[in-house]
């Protein structure tokens, strides 16, 4: 065995250890085992190197053995009918070292083959060298390993001299792979990558193998665009029969949203390695310090109960968004007092007028518009039922492929003859348009020009807040409004003051930067104006 490198040494001490005896049977060869107790018995063979029972052959967890019995499960043809694996769980449930063990699995265990190539792939060079770095603490401690595998550190790369295979660790953020024949892959905390180029590259590499397999695992994203939200959402929907996929097998593990995060009682369907890679008591002192500190409560809920829920912060309580849903009456509000907030869309977005009652216990009417043409898309797209909401009557979808503001302005005209509109608040951004349109038209409306920065959507959101925290806010719990509650995350300057934020809110918020403008305006209330087709001038 000739020189590797860095490592080589210890390489080469752990090789000397290697007894002849054990070149000659492995507890995997047993006869009678199937494909899939062939793995685990793999597995089991292998010592632990670090942390609790080190030193102790790995046992694996009910969860574990239960995941790796329908992964490698023979079909009615005798190989294998999973192609991809998902297991998505808490943070904490020995994820990284089943995936370095299963990469072994793949490169010189009983799933290999040929000149295999098996990779790990993570979101970063440092995060995907975790995979790396528990394969070779396994390699140094079994000297039969070390006799044949050869360990490169610097390159994050491993080969199987006797048979060629190969393994190699990648990151989304670094250079571009492609001409890659990919017999296991490991996506490790895919909800973290920032693109799923990597990702794309990795699927399609699958098809140059006769039984390839692809593991995702990791904690879910907050967000419902994300690529591990597809997976998660996607294993949903095969479990549940709706799409029959024999290659695809999904398993999460997470507190529903309806149960109370906060027992513990319900940690456990989050966290099923439980008492073994994480204490209760550990749970217990971050579950403590979530209710303490709001703050923290969001990285509690996603990263230790494997809840849908962003880590950063939202702007608005759902429990106290839900407290103003009492339902509204349009046909009382005919002709009472109102300020409005406008929102235009972009070509392809959402548009929202919403209107806000004062003096009629803070009543809220949202209205939305959205192109009818795109409306599947957009489905796909923002993972919520666009159509649904179109057929029940909360949004209009307007004809054509864009936004048609000619529609929403005779709209806008129609609304404002409903009702006393003392003025609407307007953002200038997607504006002109409207403006050429309201002139041609002979519209009049009462608008109101409202900047988008600290000075005028500081109060305007200090208006809202007070106005929900006070019950003075009455929505009907309408469906787009409530969506766009929940996507809400405002910035603050070194003063305190805040404002929406559409870049880092994880989707969309028109509809609630609408109300909170309707609400400044409310607050400020210094007299309607009107569009007379020249421009915005008090009367």
């Amino acid at each position: 065995m000739g020189a590797r490198g860095p490592g080589a040494s210890r390489m080469k001490r752990a090789a000397e250890q290697l007894e002849t005896s054990e070149l000659d049977w492995h507890p995997w060869e047993a006869d009678g085992l199937g494909r899939a107790e062939r793995v685990i018995a793999f597995v089991e063979s292998l010592p632990i190197t670090k942390g609790f029972g080190a030193g102790e052959n790995v046992k694996l967890l009910p969860f574990q053995r239960e995941w790796i019995e329908a992964i490698y499960g023979d079909g009615d043809d005798g190989r294998r009918r999973v192609r991809t694996g998902l297991m998505s769980v808490a943070r904490g449930q020995g994820k990284t070292v089943l995936a370095a063990l299963l990469c072994l699995c793949h490169l010189i265990g009983p799933e290999a083959e040929l000149r295999g190539e098996c990779y790990s792939a993570a979101a970063t060079r440092d995060q995907s060298a975790l995979i790396f770095a528990e394969m070779e603490a396994v390699i140094f401690a079994v000297p039969w390993m070390a006799n044949r595998l050869n360990v490169q550190r610097f390159h994050k790369r491993i080969e199987d001299m006797e048979t060629g295979s190969t393994y190699r660790a990648l990151a989304s953020d670094g250079a571009s792979v492609h001409g890659l024949a990919s017999s296991f892959i490991v996506c490790d905390e895919l909800a973290q990558w920032r693109k799923r180029e990597l990702f794309d590259v990795l699927r399609t590499s699958m098809g140059k193998r006769a039984e390839p397999l692809m593991l995702v695992i990791g904690t879910q994203s907050p967000h419902p665009e994300n690529l591990m939200s597809e997976m998660v959402d996607y294993a949903g929907r095969v479990n549940s029969g709706e799409i029959n996929d024999p290659s695809f097998h999904g398993r999460l593990y997470a507190v529903p949203e309806d149960a109370d995060p906060f027992d513990p009682a319900n940690w456990p369907l989050a966290n099923p390695a439980i008492g073994t890679f994480v204490s209760a008591e550990q749970l217990a002192d971050e579950a403590e310090r979530a209710q303490r500190m709001p703050t923290f409560q969001p990285a509690f809920l996603n990263l230790h109960c494997n809840m849908r829920v962003d880590a950063e912060p939202k702007a608005i309580n759902p429990t106290e968004w839900a407290a103003c849903g009492d339902p509204v009456d349009r046909e009382a509000l005919r002709g009472r007092p109102c300020y409005g907030g406008l929102d235009l869309a972009s070509v392809r977005d959402l548009a929202a007028l919403v209107l806000y009652f004062p003096e009629d216990g803070g009543a809220v009417l949202p209205y939305f518009w959205c192109p009818k043409a795109g409306i599947a898309l957009k489905e796909e797209t923002d993972r919520v039922p666009y159509r649904t909401w179109a057929q029940q009557g909360h949004i209009e979808a307007t004809p054509g492929a864009a936004i048609d503001k000619r529609y929403i302005g005779r709209q806008l005209a129609q609304i404002v003859s409903e009702f006393d509109v003392n003025g609407i608040a307007f953002d200038r951004f997607g504006f002109k348009d409207l403006e050429v349109i309201l002139d041609g038209e002979g519209v009049q409306l009462p608008l109101v020009e409202w900047g988008q920065g600290y000075l005028s959507m500081g109060p305007a959101v200090s208006a809202f807040e007070t106005a929900m925290l006070a019950g003075e806010l009455r929505h009907g719990m309408h469906p787009v409004l409530r969506w766009n509650a929940s996507n809400l995350i405002l910035d603050t300057d070194p003063a305190g003051n805040r404002k929406p934020n559409k870049a880092r809110s994880i989707d969309r918020i028109d509809g609630l930067a609408a109300l909170i403008m309707a609400c400044g305006l409310a607050a400020k209330d210094e007299g309607p104006t009107v569009y007379q087709g020249t421009g915005v001038a008090w009367v």
